[in-house]
């Protein structure tokens, strides 16, 4: 058989009197605020990307070439969305739902943290972790949102509503208040405020979790073991073979 039927992780909903987040489920506050810092750290990253590869080292930057440092931050933005398939994929068959973000959540941090620290090197790291947590993390937060209800509740449209305006509120925020660090301070300090807005994320989410309908399931389309194992062994691999060609 290609995948488990023991745990599989579609857990009942909340029930339909939860009604705590502006008429929502509870769930939805936890997932929305997550999505907030999310967008904020993302965002606000993305925003002075392109103007820190091409500011002077003296300034605290790459010293790039500007059409480079375009392209550089360009070929970035469409890796995230390439590794969105993978941690798709990942939630279904091996973590579940829950786990992948949590893992995302993590991963994105350390990136942040990472490109604060003011060396090329960790530069390039923060910008592997960021990618391999946002393709974890984008695509499975929208699926849990789904999961807070039933197929019939009426509730579903509004609550993907407050959802998307968390996003955007974030993706406000983020730029704003990153772009005002890295122009004031340094591009590191921009940086920074990205790392502690997705730490904020992360507590909340870790903090609601018992509101989120799934949390303590399996993947939902689980690997038998043996092929849980030859595609972590494909994943570790691949890995390293990217790696190896970055350097």
């Amino acid at each position: 058989m290609s995948h488990s039927t023991a745990a599989t992780e579609p857990a009942q909903p909340p029930p339909e009197d939860d009604h705590a987040f502006f008429g929502q489920p509870r769930g939805l506050m936890t997932l929305s605020g997550l999505e907030v810092w999310e967008r904020f750290s993302f965002l606000g990253m993305q925003a002075i990307l392109v103007l820190f590869f091409a500011d002077t080292v003296a300034n605290g930057g790459m010293a790039m070439d500007p059409g480079t440092a375009a392209s550089v931050a360009a070929a970035y933005g469409t890796l995230v969305y390439l590794v969105s398939v993978a941690g798709g994929w990942l939630a279904d068959r091996i973590l579940g739902s829950y786990r992948a973000v949590l893992y995302g959540g993590i991963l994105i941090a350390c990136g942040h943290y990472s490109m604060a620290v003011p060396t090329d090197a960790m530069t390039w790291v923060g910008l592997g972790l960021i990618s391999a947590g946002t393709g974890l993390l984008k695509p499975n937060v929208a699926s849990m949102v789904g999961k807070l209800y039933r197929t019939d509740d009426e509730r579903r449209d509004a609550g993907f509503a407050l959802y998307y305006m968390g996003i955007n509120i974030g993706a406000f925020a983020g730029p704003l208040i990153t772009g005002w660090l890295g122009e004031h301070w340094s591009w590191h300090w921009g940086f920074s405020a990205a790392a502690i807005g997705m730490t904020f994320g992360l507590i909340q989410y870790v903090a609601g979790r018992r509101h989120l309908a799934g949390r303590k399931h399996a993947a939902e389309f689980a690997l038998a073991p043996d092929a849980m194992r030859r595609a972590v062994l494909m994943i570790v691999g691949g890995a390293v073979v990217v790696a190896l060609a970055a350097t």
